[in-house]
């Protein structure tokens, strides 16, 4: 089983980075696999709504996006890290995440996130977290993605590594994520073993209001 975890912040190796490190330490002691992918610090441009994911089964733009689904349908389970920016998730990680949900959703069904367990981490030098947290759990709903909880809201606190890594409340909460996400995965693994089927499907309902 593999988890991939990713850090949506600018930095690296900065404070998201060793939230998200804190958490995969934690999967590899449980037996499961895990890659940190950084989405890079280059601008990641927003869907334009322009379609052609329904055509091409990919982002019409072939960049991060792309790359980081491909590696999606080999993974069991997802970490999501984003640093706060002026009260919610940094610009990069929301517009990765807009385009990499939609078209997957829309190009091919969603077969690399259906069922697939998610949770988000947030760091902040101080506030804005729950907000993002907020945020950051709603593409997980829309997925169809069970979300994965800890013993508290996933957030980390500091202005720089070194300060997360003081932050030993936070670092507890990454690693009880940690263990909850390797549990959940082996029931899951179970669960396919005894032949328990996936939910039953049933064709999306779309309602308009404005006739």
């Amino acid at each position: 089983m593999k988890v991939l975890l990713v850090n949506g912040g600018p930095h690296k190796t900065g404070c998201t980075y060793t939230a998200l490190c804190e958490v995969a330490e934690t999967l590899n002691k449980e037996g499961i696999e895990t890659e940190i992918f950084w989405i890079g610090n280059k601008p990641v441009g927003g869907c334009i709504a322009c379609l052609k994911c329904g055509e091409k089964k990919e982002c019409v733009f072939d960049d991060v996006v792309n790359e980081f689904r491909h590696k999606a349908y080999e993974a069991d389970g997802f970490i999501f890290g984003t640093p706060v920016h002026y009260g919610s998730a940094c610009g990069n990680i929301t517009a990765f995440l807009d385009r990499l949900f939609y078209s997957e959703l829309r190009g091919n069904a969603n077969k690399a996130f259906y069922m697939k367990p998610a949770a988000a981490v947030i760091s902040a030098r101080r506030a804005g977290t729950t907000a993002t947290f907020d945020q950051m759990n709603k593409y997980f709903t829309i997925q169809e993605m069970p979300v994965v909880s800890s013993r508290y809201w996933n957030m980390v606190h500091g202005a720089a590594p070194e300060q997360v890594g003081q932050d030993a409340e936070g670092l507890y909460t990454m690693r009880v994520l940690g263990r909850n996400m390797a549990y959940l995965l082996k029931c899951q693994e179970a669960a396919r073993k005894a032949g328990v089927p996936m939910p039953e499907k049933e064709p999306a309902v779309f309602t308009n209001f404005i006739r």
